[in-house]
């Protein structure tokens, strides 16, 4: 029994240059438009998501700072233990949720004596690099300004209550929110909260 190999080799190579078919070229097609589509909706929520973690990214630092601002001024005695109220209460500090803007005189944000000024982030420019002047209320060089239109803040000054019942005169609860409000994720708050006292 003889095998003729160069015939089925013949088959062979004539039934695989025929290529695609149509049908299976319109398939493929759908198949990675299909994928496409996911990837670029994908791509969509990934850059949402960058520009959202920057958003929480600020409001955080915004509220330590607010914080970090109290503590100083009262170890620096640039407000007293007594200003340390909110408004309603005979203190500085503004009731309920206000735009952020720039600390006043006695260095302390969310107080009476804040400035007209909305709170900004600098970013660097074309050259990479933050250029502004310490102190300095305007960009320098190529940096651009992004005023914080969409944050609010709160400063909440409480009494701490003891276990008797007693209000504890020496020591108040500070809870400081920042408000972002987002199109398209709504509005999200960050708190930070600590206890000042009326000792140094």
């Amino acid at each position: 029994m003889i095998i003729n190999f160069p015939k089925l080799l013949n088959k062979r190579n004539h039934r695989s240059g025929q290529g695609f078919t149509l049908i299976e070229v319109m398939i493929a097609i759908v198949i990675l438009g299909v994928g496409l589509l996911a990837l670029m909706a994908l791509f969509g929520k990934a850059l949402a998501a960058v520009r959202y973690s920057d958003e929480d990214q600020i409001a955080k630092q915004k509220a330590r700072e607010a914080m970090e601002s109290i503590y100083t001024a009262r170890n620096d005695t640039s407000i007293s233990f007594n200003q340390i109220q909110n408004v309603s209460n005979g203190g500085i500090f503004k009731d309920g949720f206000n735009n952020l803007y720039l600390a006043g005189t006695n260095g302390v944000p969310g107080t009476s004596s804040d400035t007209a000024i909305l709170d900004r982030v600098i970013l660097p420019g074309k050259n990479g690099i933050i250029e502004t002047a310490p102190g300095s209320a305007t960009p320098a060089g190529d940096d651009v300004l992004v005023p914080l239109t969409n944050f609010q803040r709160q400063i909440l000054i409480g009494n701490v209550i003891g276990d008797d019942g007693t209000v504890n005169l020496y020591m108040r609860k500070v809870s400081v929110t920042v408000r972002i409000t987002s199109p398209g994720r709504g509005t999200r708050d960050y708190v930070t909260e600590g206890y000042i006292s009326s000792y140094q």
